[in-house]
């Protein structure tokens, strides 16, 4: 089987870690796979992509193009491919932008995604709260991005903070996104913190990072912190799972699921005195968590089945 990527190249990097990790799980099961970036940022660049994207396809034969993102689903859809189309929706590109108050800003890619539904073989949604954005049931598929085990593991706290040149003494939250982002809020981590009065706590936005790094950053953590008004499913909280690190979060996405009954991990309130009793919590836990033990089922290996069972499905209709 042979597939093809569609998914925006104006992110740090290029692509999305997450997709490209995606991309080589679904590799090693034997998928044949290449990758189509967008260029350029904004509707243009997705515009403009249409074209590259139709002569790409006069010379290359896939058997499923499988979009990430709605507008890339757009681009793979209007560049009249003669093979189906699978989209992923992954969060913001359905349920819209925030303000740093949290209220919504736009509902226009909301709009979008609903649109393009029709124009698809296939539907994949990061977490259940994402599937009420799809109206369209019968084509839709509840798939966490998965794990990569073999990059995210428990490694020892004192050695990956001297990589980074961290203090030995200090007690690091990590706030592991762009602060930036009002998305993220990354006031409400701020607030807790200052709450918490405590010079010897530092919170620590090393945004950005090369990917390469982001295990260390996550182990050299005395807690890793997600404060975001809106998610779809938060890699970042999965993979600070499988480090086996303490995790405070909003209840966004599948955060609640994939946190459970973890010890040393708390749900928290947009109330910064809540985040920072939280965040006292998981400064407070000894040990590492068992949270690698607890997604286990989110390992990517797994993932790739689940995927390359959806593309069967919609190679055999």
């Amino acid at each position: 089987m042979r597939i093809l990527f569609v998914c925006s190249g104006s992110t740090p990097g290029g692509m999305a870690p997450f997709i490209k990790s995606q991309g080589e799980s679904l590799k090693k099961k034997g998928i044949e796979l290449d990758y189509f970036t967008t260029a350029g940022r904004g509707f243009n660049g997705y515009l403009k992509s249409i074209g590259v994207l139709k002569r790409h396809l006069k010379e290359n034969k896939y058997d499923i193009i499988h979009a990430h993102y709605a507008l890339s689903g757009w681009v793979a859809v209007l560049a009249r491919p003669r093979v189906p189309v699978v989209v992923s929706f992954m969060g913001c590109d359905v349920y819209g932008d925030v303000t740093a108050d949290g209220k919504r800003t736009t509902r226009i890619n909301i709009i979008l995604a609903k649109l393009l539904q029709p124009f698809v073989r296939a539907i994949i949604v990061k977490s259940k709260g994402l599937a009420q954005y799809v109206y369209m049931k019968k084509k839709c598929r509840v798939i966490p991005n998965g794990v990569d085990f073999e990059r995210f593991k428990p490694m020892d706290k004192d050695e990956c903070r001297k990589q980074l040149k961290l203090s030995p003494a200090e007690k690091i939250i990590l706030f592991p996104a762009d602060p930036a982002d009002p998305r993220k809020n990354v006031r409400l981590a701020k607030e807790a913190v200052d709450t918490m009065n405590n010079p010897g706590i530092i919170l620590f936005t090393p945004y950005p990072v090369d990917p390469a790094d982001v295990p260390l950053y996550l182990n050299a953590a005395d807690v890793v912190v997600l404060t975001s008004f809106l998610e779809g499913s938060p890699n970042v909280v999965k993979e600070a799972m499988a480090c086996n690190r303490p995790v405070v979060a909003t209840d966004v996405g599948d955060v609640e699921e994939v946190l459970a009954d973890s010890e040393g991990c708390f749900i928290t309130s947009l109330d910064p005195r809540d985040a920072a009793d939280k965040l006292k919590a998981a400064l407070d836990f000894d040990g590492p968590t068992f949270g690698r033990r607890a997604i286990a089922h989110l390992d990517e290996t797994l993932i790739a089945d689940r995927i390359t069972a959806v593309y069967e499905q919609v190679k055999k209709n």
